[in-house]
């Protein structure tokens, strides 16, 4: 054959990958790994080139580049990447779990394999060879390939405990087996030792190459931390060190370089997964598995040309010597005695450590050992040795290493690796449990659900008209054959224990699914940092082991979590406060990310547990752990709030600084994505923000705390006032910082105020309204409790009990009054503010998942609030639902309501409003009737929760799971999100919240855009001014700009924006008094209201012109920006 030309290389290269892509095409979803087909077609390659007399051209040239290749090259080329994609990849929870197993089968297992083949090749097998000879070919067959192991895996969705051990074990194995090769290799080539230099041997090796995995580990997480949202350098510094780090082991430290890989693997499975966010953890995710994949094809193929190789070039020697066919076989025989015995011999401790091993795992155990091209390659150096002039080794000897080794490789792979999956099949492990399966078919009618509701939204349109859903619902084949009835998952008709409790654990495994995936997305928007995003992985992973337990993620926490006792000395000290701040600040940082993040996510998690099965007896149990286990994290955080508000203030205040950041990076992308902006535009705005947020996470801000004014002025129903009516009011409010599980009012005790929240959560019970059908029966900032009952001058209809450490202001119930009667606006503004509470509380399943300015937005946009007279008859539409605030309504059997109640149409599904719950013997406030009668003067507020003209059906919404950067908290949910309901209705005719804040006399719009921005208010009325006097000209044909959010479309004949209507000749509108200012308190006396907590606002109000003052800040749909100003 002529001269090959070295770009016939590149050919085999190609056409290599045309077959790996094309096994893996056709092979999908069969029972065969493609590996096993690649491994075929490279021994036909082989066969084709080496045993036929024209060959394949200049494919066949490139196949004898690739197979003369020096096997060390090709161990060199090929395992870094996949050695450290398999580490990467598995969980560092169950290799901590799995550790001992792991460390069994790779230490004594593959000595127990090495003695045992090489005593029975010695002893066995007619070749004469000596004992080191034999004991070398042992230890090579000892090595479980984790290339084919991990492709045999990852093809047949083994289950992860399973899958962990048998991967882990084959990395450590192929390591360990590679040492003891290594001694016996240099063994046979003449080197003595004894039993000391032997262990001293092995420990270095293996030894030092787990340490040198640490050191490049650690070196270059390091690097990474300085890397900031670079991906191409993330992930080429990967790969980088993964084949540095493999050379270094080999050639300059002569140590394990697959130990040096997989120990690197593993520490960055550890420490590194979480450096990597949103697109970055995809890319990588992808990067590595194109590597592996690739790798993968090249090294069967390439195994399969060098087995045929061996063969057909050495076939005089195989017709001279037939029995070594024979041979092969008992040596395979011999091979899968070797790993039972292995297994049978360890399987007492196997069965004792980590998750344990019960026999049908042992069983796969023994049956996956299969060998690859690592044991190939080492057989192809013995061969490399043999065929030099040496003494040692016959060429012979190198020619049958080859046979054996190759035979044995495609042996495993065919015979093993095509019939496992059969075999995971006959010992029933690839079946789902009875609790699986329920959900699962409880899954497909949901399904069903969610394709009804798509169809509904696209069936037709202006174009192409209407579809077929017969026909679509025809090809959505996993939905057919749904004709049962639809039952809920953990409705058992049995009483069985067993399955009570399987149940339990699979609901404690979901919420804690929800739990980690929620912590996910905390950490790509910067609400928590990568270390305290592993403590809480790891808190999670160590709970799902516990899952026949009650919930005990917070277990792991503990200990991260501590708050010593001389803190609170240090506040009542006279260092200077800013000095204290940095401290505290810096040492209760992470314990505060910790607590947060926690409760949020399990707040997230009972949330989409709910809205996914509903009111379960067994999620009813599980939300109620989720409840009970987060009580430690309330405490640790209410005690930093009496002690340090300040610390909860510069904390959140960089919480959301890297949110809004992050929010107008992804805003300026989604612009070039759309085309309104160029590629350079975009880039120039984009790493402005870049360099912000390495200014944020390399020189965090201190903010000082808000002053009591800030608090009560931006407190949606005081700030909305006008400026004469707040004033006097602010003369006559009494501060309060209130305990956890301190009673603000009782049920049925008569009003005596109004409680305005600005920091906090409030928990409210009821004994006859029933609070089990809400699921978070909480109140916030920004919440005005009791003023339906000062309104109305009833007694309280539940208690109001704090949740957490609350600073709140009391109104009493007289200044309320003179505050009602000084103008109807302000009157109906009022009756407004008091129905969102009313409404959470009559109705938590539909309202309780909205923030409060979502609640906000709803009452100014969808709903409408009327007064009726008597005798005057209402009808409610079906999509809407009233609730009388004041005056009494009949039904037509003569049924009298009184307020507050909840009116809806005939024919409700209660099912809907959570009403056909454990508190359907309470539902004395609510009513289904055709039509209502006014008995007296009624005043009734209509939330429209549905229409059918709209694009976006608000109650669809809401019966949805929200996503999880929505429902992150009570206290700041809709961070950077506006409601999805309110997303979808964006058009050309709807109303944008800039009508709404330039709408006369709105207070409502006053009270939304408090609710939203807080303080910042006041730089977008400044905003506004300049754009008002600059645009007034244009402003008319102006078109809202798309980054402004915008409230759900009316209709030509929907109701005014808000309407307050007085129907009858006899009723008249009434003038009532300025609301009179009231006398201020005494200086003395204020101070005296106050806590300690609160003490500093003086002290934080003397350097106001040395720090900027950033509070929170809602949602940054409407930012308008100013520079703000420094001291130096």
């Amino acid at each position: 054959m002529d001269a090959s030309n070295p770009d016939d290389a590149v050919l085999f290269f190609g056409v290599s990958l045309v077959l790996g892509i094309a096994s893996r095409h056709l092979l999908r979803g069969s029972r065969v790994p493609y590996t096993v087909a690649l491994l075929v077609l490279g021994i036909a390659l082989g066969s084709l080139e080496y045993g036929t007399k024209d060959g394949l051209g200049k494919l066949g040239a490139g196949i004898r580049i690739w197979a003369n290749i020096n096997p060390d090259l090709l161990l060199a080329v090929f395992l870094p990447a996949l050695l450290f994609e398999s580490s990467f990849s598995m969980e560092i929870h169950q290799i901590k779990k799995c550790m001992a197993q792991m460390l069994l089968l790779a230490g004594p297992g593959v000595l127990i394999s090495t003695f045992f083949l090489g005593t029975a090749l010695k002893l066995t097998f007619p070749y004469n060879w000596d004992w080191k000879t034999s004991l070398l070919l042992g230890g090579l067959l000892s090595a479980t390939d984790p290339v084919a192991v991990v492709a045999l895996l990852k093809d047949l969705g083994a289950s992860k405990k399973i899958s962990t051990i048998i991967e882990g074990e084959s990395l450590m194995n192929d390591g360990t087996a590679i040492v003891v090769y290594q001694l016996f290799y240099q063994m046979v080539l003449g080197r003595t030792f004894n039993a000391g230099s032997i262990i001293k041997f092995l420990s270095e090796v293996a030894l030092g190459a787990v340490a040198l995995g640490l050191a490049f580990g650690i070196v270059s997480v390091l690097w990474l931390g300085f890397i900031f949202n670079d991906t191409i350098i993330e992930i080429s510094l990967t790969l980088a060190v993964s084949y540095i780090a493999f050379f270094t082991a080999q050639d300059a430290l002569e140590v394990s370089g697959v130990l040096t890989v997989m120990t690197l693997g593993m520490f960055y499975a550890a420490f590194a997964k979480t450096a990597f966010k949103g697109d970055s953890q995809q890319s990588l995710h992808h990067f590595w598995e194109m590597v592996a994949y690739i790798a993968n094809t090249l090294i069967f193929i390439l195994s399969g040309v060098v087995i045929a190789d061996g063969v057909l070039q050495n076939n005089i020697h195989f017709e001279r010597h037939g029995t070594s066919w024979g041979f092969l076989l008992l040596l395979y025989v011999l091979v899968l005695v070797s790993r039972a015995l292995v297994v049978g011999v360890l399987y007492p401790l196997l069965r004792h450590f980590g998750y344990g091993l019960d026999l049908k795992e042992a069983t796969i155990l023994v049956w996956s050992g299969l060998r690859g091209a690592v044991a190939l390659s080492l057989s192809l150096s013995v061969k490399r040795t043999s065929d030099a002039v040496q003494p040692y080794l016959k060429p012979e000897v190198g020619a049958m290493f080859v046979f054996f080794t190759g035979g044995i490789v495609f042996l495993t792979l065919i015979l093993n690796g095509s019939t496992t999956q059969f075999l995971l099949h006959l010992l029933g492990m690839d079946k789902l449990s009875a609790t699986k399966l329920r959900i699962l078919n409880y899954t497909r009618y949901e399904m069903l659900n969610k394709a009804l509701e798509a169809f509904g939204d696209l069936r037709e349109d202006e174009e192409l008209g209407p579809a077929d859903w017969v026909t679509v619902k025809k090809y959505i084949t996993c939905l057919n054959n749904l004709e049962d009835e639809r039952t809920h998952p953990h409705d058992v008709s049995d009483r069985d224990d067993h399955v009570h409790t399987m149940n339990l654990r699979d609901i404690r495994v979901r919420l804690l699914n929800g739990v980690q995936a929620a912590y996910w997305g905390m950490l790509e928007e910067g609400r928590i940092t990568q270390a305290t995003a592993n403590i809480l992985m790891r808190s999670v992973d160590e709970a799902m082991d516990l899952s026949s337990q009650s919930l005990c993620d917070w277990k792991g926490l503990r200990s991260s979590v501590h708050f010593p006792n001389y803190y609170r000395f240090l506040q009542m000290s006279r260092l200077p406060r800013r000095l204290i701040t940095q401290f505290t600040v810096e040492r209760l940082e992470s314990g505060c990310y910790i607590c947060a993040a926690f409760l949020r996510a399990h707040r997230i998690a009972r949330r989409q547990l709910h809205d996914f099965l509903g009111d379960s007896e067994i999620a009813r149990i599980v939300i109620d752990e989720s409840n009970a286990v987060g009580e430690e994290a309330r405490k640790f955080l209410e005690d930093v709030r009496v002690t340090f508000p300040q610390v909860l203030h510069v904390l959140k205040t960089r919480q959301v600084t890297y949110s809004v950041l992050t929010h107008l990076s992804e805003y300026i992308q989604n612009l070039q994505k759309t085309g309104l902006l160029e590629e350079k535009e975009m880039v120039h705005l984009d790493d402005a923000l870049q360099t912000d947020l390495k200014k944020l996470k390399r020189n965090p801000p201190l903010v000082k705390m808000p002053r009591v004014g800030d608090l009560l002025n931006t407190h949606p129903l005081v700030g909305a006032l006008p400026a004469a009516m707040r004033d006097p009011l602010l003369s006559n409010t009494k501060e309060a910082v209130k305990g956890h599980g301190t009673v603000l009012y009782r049920e049925g005790s008569r009003p005596t105020g109004i409680w305005l929240v600005s920091v906090g959560i409030v928990k409210w019970t009821s004994q006859r309204l029933g609070s089990r059908h809400s699921l978070d029966p909480i109140l916030s900032h920004g919440s005005t409790l009791g003023l339906y009952e000062a309104l109305i001058g009833k007694s309280y209809i539940c208690d109001m009990i704090t949740d957490s450490v609350v600073h709140c202001f009391f109104i009493e119930a007289e200044k309320i009054e003179q505050l009602r009667q000084a103008d109807p606006s302000i009157e109906a503004f009022l009756w407004q503010e008091s129905a969102l509470v009313i409404a959470r509380v009559l109705l938590p399943r539909i309202f309780e998942k909205m923030a409060m300015h979502e609640m906000r937005v709803l009452i100014a946009e969808r709903a409408n609030m009327n007064i009726y007279i008597k005798g005057e008859d209402i009808e409610l539409e079906h999509n809407t639902i009233g609730v009388l605030l004041e005056g009494f309504l009949k039904t037509r059997n003569q049924s009298l309501i009184t307020p507050p109640g909840v009116l809806l149409p005939s024919n409700t599904d209660l099912n809907l409003f959570g009403l056909q719950s454990s508190a359907s013997n309470r539902m004395d406030f609510c009513y289904t009737a055709p039509s209502y009668q006014v008995e007296a003067r009624a005043r009734i507020i209509f939330f429209e929760i549905g229409r059918a003209d709209t694009e976006a059906n608000l109650q669809r919404s809401m019966s949805q799971t929200v996503e999880v950067p929505r429902m992150l908290s009570k206290e700041h949910s809709g961070l950077l999100s506006w409601p999805e309901s309110f997303r979808k209705s964006i058009g050309p005719q709807h109303a944008s919240l800039t009508d709404i804040r330039n709408h006369p006399g709105s207070l409502s719009a006053r009270a939304l855009q408090l609710s939203m921005y807080g303080s910042m208010i006041n730089v977008m009325d400044a905003g506004q001014k300049f754009r008002r006097g600059g645009l007034q000209a244009s402003q008319k044909n102006q078109k809202q700009s798309s980054s402004y959010p915008r409230v759900p479309s009316r209709s030509s004949n929907a109701r005014p924006l808000l309407s307050v209507q007085s129907e009858g000749s006899n009723l008249m509108s009434r003038k009532a008094p300025a609301l009179a200012p009231a006398p201020a308190p005494a200086a003395g006396a204020s101070r005296q209201r106050q806590r300690k907590a609160i003490e500093d606002d003086k002290s934080s109000d003397e350097s106001a012109g040395e720090e900027e003052v950033i509070v929170r800040v809602d949602s940054p749909s409407m930012l308008s920006f100013t520079q703000a100003p420094h001291g130096n």
